[in-house]
């Protein structure tokens, strides 16, 4: 069994079941998720080492580079496992390195959907995600793009990025919303109301920046205490406390290292006790 596959699983959707501990794509492109990395065989090696330690579940956008994220994957893995499931995201534009206009007009939402149809090689995507709300075009408007994809068989299943709990709910008025992505780690818990109704209602929650892009890594951060007690590194407490904190969160810690990857992975292994949990909560 490899590591990730220690990680329990749960089912995007009620058909599409994957291990827990998955892996994030952005980092797979140049600086300010921006142009070709510049190790681009690196980058390669890093998605085949994902899969072959047993990750099946990979969270992209057309956003990334724009385009370089996708390109990669397809690259390193196509044809793709059996049981692989691709994530990807629309409705951010590109005008430069850490520059992301919102723009979620129905005719540019399906445009980018195609594109990454082509970019991942694949007929029909597994999750589309908007990656934001534009707050010029109605709700209905942009998820009815996705919904047209959807029903032309193009979109297995449809999540929203970056939402409110009353956002997330109009959504599941237009569309059946099957995960959530938003900002959320150990020290930053602001969707946590967010997270409680994902549970509840046995949504998929894909917390962004799961380790505080390597701020919980740092040797005098708190989560480091803890981790040497359990002979651990502090980014696997990290990835493990966001495992035990909801049975439907799906972490995706990103790298374009492969030893870092191994190391996020072995989160899977770890088992924090009730006191733990209490003393890494206590950190928000």
């Amino acid at each position: 069994m490899t590591t990730a596959q220690i990680s329990d699983t749960f089912t995007i959707g009620g058909d599409l079941p994957v291990h827990r501990l998955g892996y994030g794509a952005m980092q797979l492109t140049g600086p300010g998720v921006w142009g070709e990395p510049a190790d681009r065989p690196g980058a390669l090696a890093v998605v085949r080492a994902a899969i072959e330690q047993g990750v099946d579940f990979i969270d992209t956008a057309d956003s990334y580079g724009p385009q370089v994220s996708e390109q990669i994957i397809a690259e390193a893995a196509y044809p793709y496992p059996d049981g692989l499931v691709i994530a990807t995201k629309a409705g951010l534009t590109r005008t430069g390195p850490g520059e992301w206009p919102v723009c979620g007009r129905p005719e540019y939402l399906t445009q980018q959907v195609e594109l990454s149809l082509r970019n991942l090689k694949v007929d029909r995507i597994d999750l589309i995600q908007l990656h934001r709300i534009d707050p010029q075009v109605p709700l209905a408007d942009q998820l009815g793009a996705f919904k047209e994809l959807q029903d032309q068989g193009k979109v297995r299943h449809i999540g929203v990025s970056e939402v409110s709990v009353a956002e997330l709910q109009a959504a599941r008025e237009i569309v059946d919303v099957v995960s959530v992505q938003n900002l959320y780690n150990l020290t930053n818990r602001q969707s946590q109301d967010v997270l409680d109704y994902a549970t509840a209602e046995g949504i998929a929650f894909i917390p962004w920046f799961p380790i505080a892009t390597g701020d919980l890594a740092a040797p005098d951060s708190p989560v480091a205490d803890i981790a040497r007690e359990l002979d651990a590194t502090p980014s696997q407490v990290a990835l493990a406390w966001l495992l035990q904190k909801s049975p439907v969160v799906l972490p995706i810690p990103g790298t374009k290292s492969v030893d870092h990857l191994t190391e996020n992975l072995g989160a899977a292994r770890l088992t924090l006790s009730d006191e733990d949990m209490a003393r890494l909560d206590a950190l928000a």
